[in-house]
């Protein structure tokens, strides 16, 4: 599980509160809270 904040490397990640995605194109790009339902941890896909 990853969190906000963390910089877990590219790749896509889903809330896993509410299923959103979110892709980070960057190594150095950063996880933010979601932008659906604003928690906060991820599960990467």
């Amino acid at each position: 599980m990853y969190e906000t904040g963390e910089k877990p490397g590219k790749g896509t990640y889903q809330c896993t509160t509410c299923g959103e995605i979110v892709v980070l194109d960057d190594d150095t790009d950063t996880l933010p809270p979601c932008p659906k339902c604003h928690k906060t941890t991820y599960n990467k896909l």
